[in-house]
């Protein structure tokens, strides 16, 4: 089995919705509309702090995709990049997509020079966790948001 990743194209967008949707349906949310709109758009809108997301095939299927995006920081002048969402669908998991996807965000991050790469995942989220323990370091820090 090979997988093929490539940053996600316009013509790519039922698959794009199909992947983001289940990815919020794992996670037991759901946006409006207006929200997966808005993404799309961003998706391609030049800007240097503009999403930018991937896309993983298997067998000519989309199987998983990334979202990520760069900000500066008061620790680099390169900023940081934060992988904002991973997901592969059911039937490719445990076979290198997820890992895949990650690699090519490592990569793009690279070529801009910014080397801190970081994500969080829920805490019950056992098998995406299995993964990030091989593939990366865990940093110890704990998210809060306000509500």
């Amino acid at each position: 089995m090979s997988v093929e990743i490539r940053p996600i194209e316009k013509g790519d967008h039922a698959e794009w919705k199909r992947l983001w949707t289940a990815y919020l349906e794992f996670y037991k949310t759901k946006v409006p509309e207006q929200v997966y709109e808005t993404s799309w758009q961003r998706l391609f809108t030049e800007g240097e702090f503009e999403p930018r997301g991937f896309i993983a095939f298997v067998d000519g299927k989309a199987v998983g995709l990334v979202h990520y995006l760069y900000h500066r920081s008061m620790w680099s002048p390169e900023g940081n990049c934060y992988l904002q969402d991973l997901f592969t669908d059911a039937s490719a998991r445990g076979k290198g997509v997820g890992a895949a996807l990650i690699e090519a965000v490592r990569q793009a991050a690279a070529e801009r020079g910014v080397t801190n790469v970081y994500w969080m995942t829920h805490e019950t989220n056992d098998t995406a966790r299995a993964l990030y323990d091989r593939v990366s370091r865990r940093t110890g820090f704990i998210e809060y948001d306000l509500l």
